[in-house]
């Protein structure tokens, strides 16, 4: 009996540590596993969690390569006009809220939000041309303080909320995309980039001059404007939505300054005459919003609708020359059938006729 329990149990011993060993192999798999994700995580931009990061990268829709059709185009956004209000004010620190340019001014001194050097017409977001936060600071003349922990490789900065010109900030250039993403069969436009520019005023009060700053990829931007408050209606107090939804709904106003051509031409350029420019302007923009609507054949009840709509428009325009016609001749037969009378005084009449019976 004995001889027969004792290889039983070495069995049983075996078969535990077989076990025991392939458990810590899985766990050390699921380990290794894990240890790109972490990595991935500590690379990713600081002060924004690898989720969040891959929910903005998901909303930004396919690459070019899935494109069937875009178009490049740059707007000028000016903060005095009251629908690009939202991005300058308020100008002063509420309740813990900023405007655009300060949320962009603090993440980039604690170094969570890269920026690019301006460059007219070749905007390039690769590392070689990524510009240090120092330099920034030093070329526009905004006092700050490196922060504590700050090393060179890893540069902190700390600037006062009353060093931060944000009121300076008077406009911003935007590049915009529309696409035909071939996928969903769409078009659909979003921002790529925004450039936030100085009006900053010479010592004899001369015209502000324009100071292009650095772009910042929209993409990179936006998990730190997806909780930023804004108003977009005076009609409305209620902060209803945010910084992210009022590029993503397009609720900003800009003119078209420039398109991305191969010869890499703004309009001014291309059309120096102020009147030749608006309308090129407006002729630009009215291709951007017919392009879908050319691109599918129209229903029945479209087609209804268009008929419908060109044969009041074409009864109107005949009604009306007629209505004309027939004032004017109204007007000639009142002139010939009633001419204007001058009636004689009646003393006089009077007079003629005593002295006849007389």
């Amino acid at each position: 009996m004995k001889t027969f329990l004792l290889p039983v149990i070495l069995l049983l011993i075996g078969l535990g540590a077989s076990a025991q060993s392939s458990s810590s192999s899985a766990s050390a798999v699921r380990r290794t596993s894990r240890t790109p994700a972490g990595a991935t995580q500590q690379a990713a931009t600081p002060g924004v969690s690898q989720r969040m990061q891959a929910h903005m990268d998901d909303t930004t829709g396919a690459d070019d390569s899935e494109m069937q059709w875009m178009r490049v185009i740059y707007r000028s956004l000016d903060l005095d006009k009251a629908p690009n209000g939202s991005l300058y004010y308020p100008d002063e620190p509420v309740a813990g809220q900023d405007n655009m340019f300060r949320i962009i001014m603090k993440r980039m001194a604690d170094g969570s939000l890269p920026a690019y050097e301006y460059l007219d017409g070749r905007e390039i977001f690769t590392d070689e041309y990524r510009v240090k936060m120092r330099d920034i600071l030093d070329r526009y003349y905004i006092p700050y303080t490196d922060a504590k922990g700050s090393t060179e490789k890893n540069p902190r900065f700390v600037i006062e909320e009353a060093d931060i010109p944000s009121s300076e900030v008077l406009s911003y250039y935007i590049i915009e995309k529309w696409e035909f993403d071939r996928r969903s069969n769409r078009m659909r436009t979003r921002v790529e980039a925004i450039c936030p520019v100085l009006h900053r005023t010479g010592d004899f009060g001369a015209e502000a001059v324009k100071y292009p700053m650095f772009w910042i990829r929209y993409n990179d931007l936006r998990p730190f404007i997806a909780t930023a408050s804004v108003f977009t209606d005076d009609d409305n107090n209620l902060a209803s939505h945010t910084l992210d939804d009022f590029f993503t709904l397009g609720l900003y106003k800009g003119d078209i300054y420039k398109t991305r051509n191969m010869r890499n031409k703004s309009l001014m350029q291309l059309y120096p005459d102020p009147d030749d420019l608006a309308h090129a302007r407006d002729s630009i923009q009215q291709r951007l919003d017919n392009y879908e609507k050319k691109l599918w054949v129209p229903s029945l009840e479209e087609l209804a609708a268009r008929r419908d709509s060109t044969a009041v428009t074409s009864e109107a325009a005949q009604k009306e020359p007629a209505k004309r016609v027939t004032r004017s001749s109204r007007g000639v037969k009142k002139s010939s059938a009633k001419p204007a009378k001058v009636k004689k005084p009646r003393q006089t009449a009077t007079r003629s006729v005593r002295a006849r019976k007389k």
